[in-house]
């Protein structure tokens, strides 16, 4: 449990743990005790995960377990500090290790008749604030009221990108017409989450691509 998941996607979790017969136990998080992390800067990732891990490597151990995690290939090819500092506490990757593309998990998925094959990709709500943004339980919670908000207006695939009091709406190419035509209705919730304005990304959905604001290339990144 950590402000940086979505209710939605907690709730999930324990349903699908439910319906699959996997023992549930939820964990609370302590990232934001982490300035580091808050800070908000290229390796906020890596805070996060380091985090995590220190709640669930005990259980692991005390389980004699591997923590595993849904990485996959594609997964490999942005910036993803986050993987080395689970890496570095003794996680694997199962599906790194069988080479499953994105594709290939949900081809699966579907193979095998689990409801979630075609779920939206629902990275955590700090990937919404942009890197020297610091982050809050305060922003997190107005990015996750937001996205909440356009979804129950029929809207799966989406991102709220958090701009101070400007939000920022991505969704895929396909539905910028369609949001268009709800304009009044989008516009209406993102506002009652409590930005003052609202913008439609032209360039469409595009995952991860707060990272493009990094210099990846510049030493230490």
């Amino acid at each position: 449990m950590a402000p940086s998941l979505a209710d939605d996607e907690r709730a999930t979790c324990r349903d699908l743990a439910s319906d699959w017969g996997l023992q549930w136990q939820e964990v609370a998080t302590e990232e934001m005790a982490n300035a580091a992390y808050r800070l908000n800067d290229g390796d906020r990732c890596f805070w996060c995960k380091d985090a995590l891990m220190d709640v669930l490597a005990p259980l692991a151990d005390e389980a004699a377990a591997t923590v595993l995690l849904g990485v996959n290939t594609d997964d490999l090819g942005d910036h993803r500090p986050g993987q080395e500092a689970a890496r570095r506490r003794g996680a694997r990757f199962p599906l790194v290790e069988a080479g499953l593309t994105k594709q290939d998990v949900r081809s699966t998925a579907k193979a095998l008749g689990l409801a979630v094959w075609d779920k939206p990709a629902a990275p955590c709500l700090a990937s919404r604030v942009p890197y020297g943004t610091q982050v809050s339980v305060g922003v997190l919670g107005q990015v996750e009221r937001a996205e909440a908000a356009v979804r129950r207006l029929g809207f799966g695939d989406l991102r709220v990108r958090h701009g101070d009091d400007t939000a920022r709406l991505e969704v895929p190419i396909d539905d910028l017409e369609r949001v268009l035509a709800h304009r009044d209705d989008v516009v209406a919730a993102i506002h009652v989450a409590g930005y003052r304005y609202v913008t439609l990304d032209l360039d469409g959905l595009r995952s991860g691509n707060l990272n493009a604001a990094l210099d990846l290339d510049a030493p230490g990144s």
